[in-house]
Protein backbone atom coordinates (compact mmCIF):
# COMPACT_ATOMS: atom_id res chain seq x y z
CA UNK A 1 0.00 0.00 0.00
CA UNK A 2 2.23 2.71 1.54
CA UNK A 3 5.35 2.87 2.71
CA UNK A 4 7.96 5.17 4.48
CA UNK A 5 6.77 8.11 5.98
CA UNK A 6 3.18 7.86 4.80
CA UNK A 7 2.02 4.58 6.54
CA UNK A 8 2.03 7.00 10.00
CA UNK A 9 -0.89 9.43 8.27
CA UNK A 10 -2.50 6.43 6.34
CA UNK A 11 -6.47 6.37 7.88
CA UNK A 12 -7.59 3.14 9.12
CA UNK A 13 -10.73 2.08 9.90
CA UNK A 14 -12.13 0.88 13.09
CA UNK A 15 -14.90 -1.84 13.24
CA UNK A 16 -18.62 0.16 13.25
CA UNK A 17 -20.12 0.65 16.96
CA UNK A 18 -23.97 -0.07 15.41
CA UNK A 19 -25.49 2.69 17.33
CA UNK A 20 -29.03 3.90 16.16
CA UNK A 21 -28.98 7.76 15.12
CA UNK A 22 -31.39 8.26 18.34
CA UNK A 23 -29.01 6.21 21.24
CA UNK A 24 -25.92 8.76 19.64
CA UNK A 25 -26.44 10.86 22.53
CA UNK A 26 -26.87 8.64 25.70
CA UNK A 27 -24.27 6.29 24.61
CA UNK A 28 -21.91 9.17 24.17
CA UNK A 29 -23.54 10.50 27.62
CA UNK A 30 -23.12 6.95 29.24
CA UNK A 31 -19.36 6.55 27.71
CA UNK A 32 -18.45 10.13 28.90
CA UNK A 33 -19.97 9.20 32.83
CA UNK A 34 -18.12 5.79 32.81
CA UNK A 35 -14.59 8.26 31.81
CA UNK A 36 -15.14 10.50 34.31
CA UNK A 37 -16.04 7.92 36.81
CA UNK A 38 -13.27 5.71 36.20
CA UNK A 39 -11.04 8.91 36.40
CA UNK A 40 -12.48 10.22 39.98
CA UNK A 41 -12.32 6.87 41.54
CA UNK A 42 -8.83 6.38 40.42
CA UNK A 43 -7.58 9.63 41.42
CA UNK A 44 -9.16 9.46 44.29
CA UNK A 45 -7.69 6.22 45.50
CA UNK A 46 -4.28 7.51 44.17
CA UNK A 47 -4.77 10.68 46.39
CA UNK A 48 -5.55 9.03 49.24
CA UNK A 49 -2.55 6.12 49.42
CA UNK A 50 -0.49 9.26 48.30
CA UNK A 51 -1.49 11.75 50.88
CA UNK A 52 -1.54 9.09 53.94
CA UNK A 53 1.52 8.58 55.65
CA UNK A 54 -0.26 5.80 57.38
CA UNK A 55 -0.47 3.69 54.18
CA UNK A 56 3.23 4.06 53.22
CA UNK A 57 3.07 0.75 53.62
CA UNK A 58 4.64 -2.09 51.24
CA UNK A 59 1.15 -3.57 50.46
CA UNK A 60 -0.64 0.06 49.74
CA UNK A 61 2.60 1.34 47.55
CA UNK A 62 1.90 -2.05 45.72
CA UNK A 63 -1.31 -1.35 45.28
CA UNK A 64 -0.84 2.62 44.60
CA UNK A 65 0.52 0.99 41.09
CA UNK A 66 -3.00 -0.29 40.00
CA UNK A 67 -4.89 2.44 39.49
CA UNK A 68 -2.04 4.86 37.61
CA UNK A 69 -2.00 1.65 35.16
CA UNK A 70 -6.08 1.45 35.12
CA UNK A 71 -5.51 5.61 34.28
CA UNK A 72 -3.43 4.69 31.17
CA UNK A 73 -5.71 1.54 29.70
CA UNK A 74 -9.03 4.18 30.44
CA UNK A 75 -7.66 6.66 28.93
CA UNK A 76 -5.96 4.51 25.65
CA UNK A 77 -9.55 3.14 25.38
CA UNK A 78 -12.49 6.08 25.84
CA UNK A 79 -11.63 9.64 24.68
CA UNK A 80 -11.27 7.94 21.44
CA UNK A 81 -14.52 5.66 21.41
CA UNK A 82 -16.13 9.20 22.54
CA UNK A 83 -15.15 10.99 19.64
CA UNK A 84 -16.48 8.40 17.37
CA UNK A 85 -19.61 8.20 19.16
CA UNK A 86 -19.92 12.04 18.38
CA UNK A 87 -18.46 12.22 15.30
CA UNK A 88 -19.64 8.84 14.07
CA UNK A 89 -16.85 8.71 11.74
CA UNK A 90 -14.68 5.44 12.59
CA UNK A 91 -11.49 6.36 11.16
CA UNK A 92 -8.33 6.95 13.38
CA UNK A 93 -4.75 7.53 11.67
CA UNK A 94 -2.11 4.49 11.97
CA UNK A 95 0.53 6.06 13.95
CA UNK A 96 -2.61 7.19 16.97
CA UNK A 97 -3.81 2.99 16.34
CA UNK A 98 -0.09 2.47 17.09
CA UNK A 99 0.00 4.15 20.15
CA UNK A 100 -3.33 2.97 21.69
CA UNK A 101 -2.52 -0.85 21.02
CA UNK A 102 0.74 0.29 22.78
CA UNK A 103 -1.02 1.27 25.62
CA UNK A 104 -3.84 -0.86 25.89
CA UNK A 105 -1.30 -3.82 25.71
CA UNK A 106 1.26 -2.09 28.64
CA UNK A 107 -2.13 -1.68 30.97
CA UNK A 108 -3.28 -5.36 29.99
CA UNK A 109 0.02 -6.97 31.34
CA UNK A 110 0.90 -4.38 33.51
CA UNK A 111 -2.38 -5.14 35.24
CA UNK A 112 -0.64 -8.96 35.57
CA UNK A 113 2.65 -8.27 36.62
CA UNK A 114 0.78 -5.57 39.40
CA UNK A 115 -1.46 -8.33 41.10
CA UNK A 116 1.60 -11.02 40.72
CA UNK A 117 3.31 -8.59 42.96
CA UNK A 118 0.81 -7.59 45.10
CA UNK A 119 0.10 -12.02 45.60
CA UNK A 120 3.52 -12.14 47.08
CA UNK A 121 3.44 -9.38 49.16
CA UNK A 122 0.33 -11.15 50.81
CA UNK A 123 2.37 -13.99 50.80
CA UNK A 124 5.58 -12.51 52.64
CA UNK A 125 3.09 -10.61 54.93
CA UNK A 126 1.09 -14.22 56.12
CA UNK A 127 3.59 -16.93 55.91
CA UNK A 128 6.56 -15.13 57.40
CA UNK A 129 5.73 -12.13 58.89
CA UNK A 130 9.13 -12.02 60.93
CA UNK A 131 10.82 -11.46 57.95
CA UNK A 132 8.61 -9.05 55.95
CA UNK A 133 10.37 -5.74 57.20
CA UNK A 134 13.88 -7.21 55.64
CA UNK A 135 11.81 -8.54 52.13
CA UNK A 136 9.82 -6.01 51.33
CA UNK A 137 12.24 -2.91 52.67
CA UNK A 138 12.31 -0.22 50.69
CA UNK A 139 15.44 -1.08 48.48
CA UNK A 140 13.71 -4.28 48.10
CA UNK A 141 10.03 -2.63 46.93
CA UNK A 142 11.42 -0.23 44.53
CA UNK A 143 13.58 -3.00 42.69
CA UNK A 144 9.79 -4.99 42.41
CA UNK A 145 7.86 -2.04 41.01
CA UNK A 146 10.98 -0.95 38.58
CA UNK A 147 10.88 -4.73 37.45
CA UNK A 148 7.32 -4.47 37.22
CA UNK A 149 7.24 -1.47 34.82
CA UNK A 150 10.72 -2.57 33.02
CA UNK A 151 9.28 -6.01 31.90
CA UNK A 152 5.66 -4.45 31.15
CA UNK A 153 7.86 -1.44 28.47
CA UNK A 154 10.38 -4.70 27.27
CA UNK A 155 7.85 -7.14 26.37
CA UNK A 156 4.47 -4.62 24.73
CA UNK A 157 7.24 -2.57 22.89
CA UNK A 158 9.22 -5.45 21.29
CA UNK A 159 5.54 -6.92 20.85
CA UNK A 160 4.31 -3.71 18.83
CA UNK A 161 7.77 -3.62 16.82
CA UNK A 162 7.25 -6.70 15.44
CA UNK A 163 3.80 -5.73 13.88
CA UNK A 164 5.63 -2.32 12.49
CA UNK A 165 5.86 -2.71 8.91
CA UNK A 166 6.79 -0.64 5.80
CA UNK A 167 3.96 -1.62 3.85
CA UNK A 168 0.28 -3.01 4.72
CA UNK A 169 -2.26 -4.59 2.48
CA UNK A 170 -5.87 -3.74 4.29
CA UNK A 171 -7.11 -0.73 6.24
CA UNK A 172 -10.01 -2.17 8.59
CA UNK A 173 -8.98 -2.32 12.41
CA UNK A 174 -11.50 -6.06 13.38
CA UNK A 175 -12.00 -4.55 16.60
CA UNK A 176 -13.69 -1.70 18.21
CA UNK A 177 -10.06 -0.31 19.33
CA UNK A 178 -6.74 -0.95 18.29
CA UNK A 179 -5.03 -3.61 19.37
CA UNK A 180 -1.58 -5.50 18.49
CA UNK A 181 -3.79 -9.06 17.21
CA UNK A 182 -5.48 -6.52 14.63
CA UNK A 183 -2.43 -4.11 13.62
CA UNK A 184 -1.02 -8.47 12.76
CA UNK A 185 -4.00 -8.18 10.33
CA UNK A 186 -3.00 -5.76 8.34
CA UNK A 187 0.27 -6.67 7.65
CA UNK A 188 1.71 -7.45 4.16
CA UNK A 189 3.29 -11.25 3.93
CA UNK A 190 4.99 -13.72 6.92
CA UNK A 191 3.45 -12.85 10.35
CA UNK A 192 4.74 -16.17 12.04
CA UNK A 193 7.30 -14.61 13.98
CA UNK A 194 4.79 -11.89 15.34
CA UNK A 195 2.20 -14.78 15.86
CA UNK A 196 4.89 -17.02 18.02
CA UNK A 197 6.11 -14.11 20.20
CA UNK A 198 2.55 -13.20 21.02
CA UNK A 199 1.22 -16.35 21.93
CA UNK A 200 4.64 -16.75 23.95
CA UNK A 201 3.78 -13.42 25.89
CA UNK A 202 0.50 -14.32 26.30
CA UNK A 203 1.47 -17.88 27.93
CA UNK A 204 4.29 -16.25 29.50
CA UNK A 205 1.79 -13.36 31.64
CA UNK A 206 -1.24 -15.92 32.23
CA UNK A 207 0.90 -18.94 33.11
CA UNK A 208 3.34 -16.34 35.59
CA UNK A 209 0.59 -14.76 36.87
CA UNK A 210 -1.50 -17.95 37.72
CA UNK A 211 1.73 -19.69 38.79
CA UNK A 212 2.66 -16.89 41.65
CA UNK A 213 -1.14 -16.30 42.77
CA UNK A 214 -1.95 -20.33 43.12
CA UNK A 215 1.84 -20.54 45.14
CA UNK A 216 1.43 -17.99 47.08
CA UNK A 217 -2.30 -18.69 48.21
CA UNK A 218 -2.12 -22.15 48.67
CA UNK A 219 1.23 -21.17 51.24
CA UNK A 220 -1.32 -18.66 53.11
CA UNK A 221 -4.08 -21.45 53.05
CA UNK A 222 -1.48 -24.08 54.58
CA UNK A 223 -0.21 -21.23 56.69
CA UNK A 224 -3.51 -20.62 58.15
CA UNK A 225 -4.44 -24.05 58.81
CA UNK A 226 -1.51 -24.91 60.31
CA UNK A 227 -1.83 -22.23 62.95
CA UNK A 228 -5.30 -22.71 63.45
CA UNK A 229 -5.79 -19.32 64.80
CA UNK A 230 -9.06 -17.06 64.05
CA UNK A 231 -7.09 -13.46 63.72
CA UNK A 232 -4.88 -15.38 61.03
CA UNK A 233 -7.61 -16.91 58.78
CA UNK A 234 -9.43 -13.48 59.80
CA UNK A 235 -6.69 -11.31 58.36
CA UNK A 236 -5.96 -13.84 55.07
CA UNK A 237 -9.73 -13.21 54.38
CA UNK A 238 -9.46 -9.56 54.49
CA UNK A 239 -6.22 -9.06 53.09
CA UNK A 240 -6.25 -11.76 50.15
CA UNK A 241 -10.24 -12.43 49.40
CA UNK A 242 -10.15 -8.86 47.67
CA UNK A 243 -7.38 -9.41 45.71
CA UNK A 244 -8.58 -12.94 44.26
CA UNK A 245 -11.74 -11.60 43.27
CA UNK A 246 -10.06 -9.26 41.32
CA UNK A 247 -7.55 -11.05 39.66
CA UNK A 248 -9.69 -13.99 38.42
CA UNK A 249 -11.85 -11.20 36.80
CA UNK A 250 -8.61 -10.18 35.15
CA UNK A 251 -7.45 -13.34 34.20
CA UNK A 252 -10.38 -14.73 32.83
CA UNK A 253 -11.34 -11.52 30.82
CA UNK A 254 -7.60 -10.81 29.24
CA UNK A 255 -7.59 -14.66 28.23
CA UNK A 256 -10.34 -15.01 26.24
CA UNK A 257 -9.69 -11.92 25.11
CA UNK A 258 -6.49 -12.64 23.62
CA UNK A 259 -7.76 -16.17 22.38
CA UNK A 260 -10.86 -14.65 20.61
CA UNK A 261 -8.50 -13.30 18.06
CA UNK A 262 -6.52 -16.21 17.68
CA UNK A 263 -9.87 -17.71 16.16
CA UNK A 264 -10.95 -16.65 13.20
CA UNK A 265 -14.61 -18.60 13.80
CA UNK A 266 -15.44 -16.40 16.75
CA UNK A 267 -18.32 -14.12 16.71
CA UNK A 268 -17.34 -10.56 15.99
CA UNK A 269 -19.81 -9.38 18.46
CA UNK A 270 -18.14 -12.24 21.41
CA UNK A 271 -14.79 -10.55 20.02
CA UNK A 272 -16.09 -7.17 21.40
CA UNK A 273 -17.77 -7.90 24.10
CA UNK A 274 -14.32 -9.36 25.61
CA UNK A 275 -12.64 -6.60 23.92
CA UNK A 276 -14.78 -4.04 25.82
CA UNK A 277 -15.07 -5.88 29.15
CA UNK A 278 -11.13 -5.93 29.59
CA UNK A 279 -11.16 -2.02 29.45
CA UNK A 280 -14.09 -1.34 31.30
CA UNK A 281 -14.64 -3.08 34.30
CA UNK A 282 -11.55 -3.57 35.68
CA UNK A 283 -10.59 0.41 35.95
CA UNK A 284 -13.95 1.23 37.14
CA UNK A 285 -14.31 -1.79 39.87
CA UNK A 286 -10.66 -2.29 40.81
CA UNK A 287 -10.74 1.19 43.15
CA UNK A 288 -14.28 0.94 44.44
CA UNK A 289 -13.44 -3.11 45.50
CA UNK A 290 -9.84 -2.49 47.32
CA UNK A 291 -11.78 1.01 48.33
CA UNK A 292 -14.66 -0.27 50.04
CA UNK A 293 -13.10 -4.00 51.33
CA UNK A 294 -9.86 -2.54 52.24
CA UNK A 295 -10.60 -1.27 56.21
CA UNK A 296 -7.61 1.55 56.34
CA UNK A 297 -8.51 2.95 52.19
CA UNK A 298 -11.92 3.06 53.44
CA UNK A 299 -11.50 5.41 56.78
CA UNK A 300 -8.97 7.56 55.01
CA UNK A 301 -10.58 8.01 51.42
CA UNK A 302 -13.96 9.05 53.75
CA UNK A 303 -11.59 11.58 55.83
CA UNK A 304 -9.99 12.76 52.60
CA UNK A 305 -13.46 13.56 50.67
CA UNK A 306 -14.84 14.83 53.90
CA UNK A 307 -12.10 17.36 54.14
CA UNK A 308 -12.15 18.34 50.35
CA UNK A 309 -15.95 19.17 50.86
CA UNK A 310 -15.75 21.28 53.77
CA UNK A 311 -12.79 23.06 52.24
CA UNK A 312 -14.59 23.74 49.39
Amino acid sequence: MESNMSIYTTLLTLESLDISPTNILPQFIFGTFTYCAILFFNITLLLTIALNHNLHKPMYILLFNMPVNDIVGATAFFPQLISNMLSQNRSIMYAACYVQAFLVHLYGSGTLLILSAMAYDRYIAICHPLKYNTLMSPNNLLKIILTIWTLDFTMVGFLLALSYRQEICNTRIVDTFCNNPSLMKLICGDIRLNNYYGLFLTIFLQGLSLFIVLFTYIQILFTCISKKQADAKKKAIQTCGTHLVVFLCVEFNAFFALISHRFENVSQYLRRGFGVSVMVFPPFLNPLIYGLKTKEIRKNASLFIRKKISNS
